[in-house]
């Protein structure tokens, strides 16, 4: 095998904290140091909360890991400061191939449509991605990260939750309001409380094999039902960064897992794959079992939440492990930074079970019908999945019942207590609950993006149509809105002039389109970038109410901003958008 990368390593610092008499508080702790938990540490730092991320290691992870990062999470990543790093850094893709035998019998794209700054994914190893979230975390005030601090004990109270830290130095103890356990799926945090990740266990291994070599293949998702180098089972191909490949072998459930990792046993089979003269080396090598399980609680507690892994495990194929979970902190973190600054109540927080868990169980379900598809329960089954992949090659009905992996897509919160229902007629895909679509615009007769300025706090986003100006009623609202303190930034999208650079430009109409939106047209934005409610007409008092159900039961006065704005004040909008 070839040297396996030099993962940075991180120094163990003593902090102030092991030196005071009593244990010393934080607004939020964050347990685990994996893409979960430094998003989270991340964005309570943009959202001015103060926060200190605990992890037992120190370096990033072993081996690749999580490697394909959809649109979504780059949309995030955004948000947080880095994704034009991870951009960068990943391979770009959007089209996947599904072999049966010797035939390819169909391929699609998963983001047929122009007009997008981000592609339907990236490949990127998770020690690449881990190690640009620890960079932004260092740049950022607010957090700290603590290597070689491991929790090793946890004990829940009323006003504080209160943990025990080993760290090199001895033990040391210290208080938190709110705990986000995102320690993985074997979640040392949840045993300590006692709680249980239940659901299914598949009865089939596969093997990853990450290989370093340089090859002609496009940058595309290759999976194979089997293939003739594979008979009988599965083989799925991905491209990552610095010619490192991705092949997953299907063994079934009675391979010997340390037997299968074995150099002279993987090596065969990537010989059979890609030819005898084949160069290549390993880099990595393990063998994964399906699991579809999660908690029943994401909030088992009242200060204590679970994300990621540590609250919900799917099958690696379709991308939803830490897509979703990187999902759950831009949806938990928002609604933590408003109960601690007092702009909600804390049943706000309640909502996160309510959105979360409805996400999970989507994403276990599509995880779940992928395994039996990929891996059949006995000959019908097998036979059912073999017609339909002859079928597929011809006819495309039958496309859709091919199951290689159905691919992360965000979760739709359309269940969402937060949601305020239309009373307008609308088409498209933007109903209350839906994170929002992107599209290119102008600013100032510059390039942009729509999701640019959406984020981090309530937005109000107003269309003003192809005409410059607003109509007299809405602009008397926008103006009595304003005036009351609202506490929403303002978001202007017109088809015409910029206004002095107030004005997002829609020159290609992609923006009005995707929000089937017209002149007057008024969208009610979370932070998390997803749609709580939208109105043909702005009305104070209906913009109003839907912020205090938005919120959780109470809206507070603040100074409203508009896009633009160089006045912006907070933390989230001053460190959000670092140049490249």
């Amino acid at each position: 095998m070839v040297q396996a990368r030099e993962n940075p390593v991180y120094p163990y610092r003593r902090s102030p904290d092991q030196d005071g008499e009593q244990p010393a508080h934080h607004p939020v702790i964050v347990v685990g140091a994996g893409p979960i938990g430094l998003s989270a540490a991340i964005d309570l730092a943009l959202h001015d909360v103060d926060n200190v991320l605990l992890d037992e290691d120190d370096t990033v992870s072993i081996g690749s890991r999580a490697i394909c990062f959809a649109k979504r999470t780059l949309e995030i990543f955004d948000r947080l400061g880095c994704g034009q790093r991870m951009v960068d850094k990943g391979v770009t893709w959007n089209l996947g191939r599904v072999f049966f035998r010797e035939n390819e019998v169909y391929r699609f794209d998963l983001l047929p449509e122009a007009g997008h700054q981000r592609p339907a994914f990236i490949n990127l190893q998770q020690y690449f991605v881990e190690e640009y979230l620890v960079d932004r975390a260092r740049a950022l005030e607010g957090t700290e990260v603590r290597w070689k601090n491991r929790v090793t004990a946890v004990e829940p109270g009323e006003s504080a939750v209160h943990l025990t830290v080993e760290t090199p130095d001895g033990p040391y103890a210290m208080t938190c309001d709110y705990l986000i356990v995102a320690d993985g799926a074997r979640s040392p945090v949840r045993h300590m409380l006692g709680f249980k990740s239940e659901g299914q266990v598949f009865q089939d291994r596969f093997l990853i094999a990450d290989v370093v070599m340089k090859a002609d293949f496009p940058p595309e998702r290759w999976f194979w039902f089997d293939p003739p180098f594979h008979e009988g089972q599965s083989t799925l191909l991905h491209r990552q960064s610095e010619n490192v490949w991705r092949i997953d072998f299907q063994l079934g459930w009675d391979a010997d897992p340390e037997e299968e990792k074995r150099p002279e046993r993987v090596i065969p089979r990537i010989r059979a794959m890609l030819g005898e003269d084949a160069e290549f080396e390993l880099e990595w090598v393990s063998v994964y079992t399906f699991q579809c399980r999660r908690m029943e609680s994401f909030r088992p507690l009242p200060r204590v939440f679970f994300a990621g892994d540590a609250a919900h495990q799917v099958s690696p194929f379709g991308a939803r492990g830490a897509n979703s979970g990187i999902q759950d902190t831009d949806n938990l973190v928002w609604k933590l930074a408003a109960v601690l600054g007092g702009r909600a109540p804390e049943s706000l927080l309640a909502s996160y079970d309510a959105e979360r868990i409805p996400a999970a169980d989507e994403n276990i379900l599509n995880s779940t019908r992928s395994t039996d598809f990929i891996s059949p329960k006995g000959e019908v089954s097998r036979s059912f999945r073999d017609a339909t992949l002859m079928l597929a090659e011809r006819y495309p009905f039958a496309r859709r019942l091919v199951n290689s992996g159905r691919l992360s897509v965000p979760s739709v919160l359309s269940g969402s207590p937060l949601n305020t229902p239309d009373r307008d007629p609308f088409g498209g895909r933007m109903v209350p609950g839906a994170p929002c679509a992107d599209a290119p615009v102008r600013l100032a007769g510059g390039p942009d993006w729509l999701l640019n300025h959406l984020g981090g706090e309530f937005t109000g986003v107003y269309f003003l149509g192809a005409e410059p100006g607003m109509p007299k009623a809405d602009g008397e609202a926008l103006d009595a809105l304003e005036r009351g303190g609202i506490p929403i930034r303002w978001v202007f999208v017109g088809q015409g002039g910029d206004e002095g650079g107030q004005v997002l430009v829609d020159a290609e109409g992609l923006a009005h389109e995707r929000y089937d939106a017209r002149a007057g047209t008024f969208y009610l934005i979370r932070p998390d970038q997803h749609v709580a409610a939208r109105w043909r007409g702005v009305e104070r008092d209906a913009v109003v109410e839907a912020l205090t159900r938005a919120t959780g039961g109470v809206a507070v006065a603040s100074t409203p901003r508009r896009a633009g704005d160089g006045n912006a004040t907070s933390r989230h909008r001053a460190a959000s958008r670092p140049a490249g």
